[in-house]
């Protein structure tokens, strides 16, 4: 990796890590200069402002994570209620990048963003669009092989999923405790059982 190419990098994991515990709006450029050490130069030099550099954490950084925990564990799933249970419980209790006591950083982006900025929304939404129709690729496909029921609804599957993850990050956010992700995971193993 170029020099170049390192520093921007750099920039944007030390930027993703301040407003994933910060937040969004209220960090600030001064704060990730002095945090990563660049000169006010070299951050504008790669960013001409901070909300290019906040849609860049989303397309580098976020992106590429929610790719690779969020959806590659349910491509070719070939027993998706198993593989859904499975990707729950590693994202809720095992990934290292995702932290109790701060929720999950593409929900808080979307919250605090959306309504402010359209570019978030849109670059945030095609995350959760892309995440939203795995698992409901998964949902077909089983319905076709028949591990899953005929009449049961893919869109709702996954509806259901994906609020109830970010639902149980925010329990879990408040109460500082991973208690609530062990009750929640009991409770999603029963729903995705009484999907066959």
């Amino acid at each position: 990796m170029k020099k170049s190419s390192a520093t921007r990098h750099t920039i944007l994991e030390k930027a993703f890590e301040i407003i994933y515990t910060k937040g969004y709006q209220t960090t600030s450029i001064d704060e990730i200069i002095a945090t990563t050490k660049v000169t006010k130069g070299a951050f504008y030099y790669h960013f001409k402002t901070k909300d290019e550099m906040g849609l860049a954490i989303i397309n580098e950084i976020l992106k590429p994570t929610m790719q690779n925990d969020f959806i590659k564990p349910l491509q070719n799933a070939k027993n998706p209620t198993q593989e859904i249970y499975d990707m729950t419980k590693a994202l809720l209790l095992e990934n290292p990048l995702l932290k109790l006591e701060y929720g999950c950083p593409a929900g808080n982006l979307t919250q605090e963003m959306t309504p402010w900025n359209a570019a978030f929304g849109k670059a945030l939404s095609e995350l959760i669009l892309e995440w939203q129709q795995t698992i409901e690729n998964s949902i077909k496909s089983a319905k076709e092989n028949g591990t899953i029921r005929e009449n049961v609804d893919p869109q709702q599957v996954a509806y259901f999923i994906m609020s109830g993850y970010w639902g149980i990050r925010n329990f879990g956010k408040v109460y500082n405790s991973t208690a609530c992700y062990h009750s929640y995971l009991k409770e999603l193993k029963i729903y995705l059982n009484n999907l066959a």
